[in-house]
């Protein structure tokens, strides 16, 4: 019985993480500007939860608005947690590719890895204060980072899809 269990709680995990991971394997499915898109989208989400917070906390205690405080925070954190982890398994494990001191591009892969870098931090930040100006500061190095990582075509299919959005 307990083989069983465990055998089972195996076969849960190893599929909840493939199925969590999937950029992660070698599918050659990649958007890069979709991933950018949806970051955006988080940084506005954040945004919004930074300025309810910001309201509501002026409002006073009472259950009702105790439990929509609570709520904005954990919107804010789960936002914020996304942005930190497309940046790191999506952009850094899977689409950065690294350059070997002296071999050509390097100077780029490294200004690309410090830019995603400082977005992870900058999320971090957002999870720590209810100042929007973090959210600012993420969206300009979201700029830096797509204006370095894009080429023309790239830059294109970008506008395109936040105009259909």
């Amino acid at each position: 019985m307990k083989r069983k269990l465990i055998s089972y709680l195996s076969c849960i995990i190893i599929i909840s993480n493939a199925l969590y991971a999937h950029c992660q394997v070698p599918c050659g499915i990649y958007d890069d500007a979709l991933r950018i898109v949806q970051i955006k989208e988080d940084v506005t989400t954040i945004w919004k939860a930074m300025n309810q917070i910001n309201e509501l906390s002026g409002k006073g205690s009472s259950a009702q608005t105790m439990n929509q405080l609570v709520r904005w925070v954990n919107t804010k954190e789960e936002h914020a947690k996304h942005i930190q982890t497309v940046v790191s398994d999506y952009f850094l494990a899977q689409r950065i590719k690294s350059k070997e001191k002296g071999q050509a591009g390097r100077q780029k892969y490294v200004d690309q890895t410090l830019v995603l870098h400082q977005i992870i931090v900058g999320a971090m930040k957002c999870r720590q204060t209810t100042d929007v100006i973090a959210c600012e500061n993420v969206s300009e190095l979201i700029e830096v980072f797509s204006d370095s990582y894009f080429d023309e075509h790239g830059l294109q299919h970008l506008q395109e899809l936040e105009k259909s959005e």
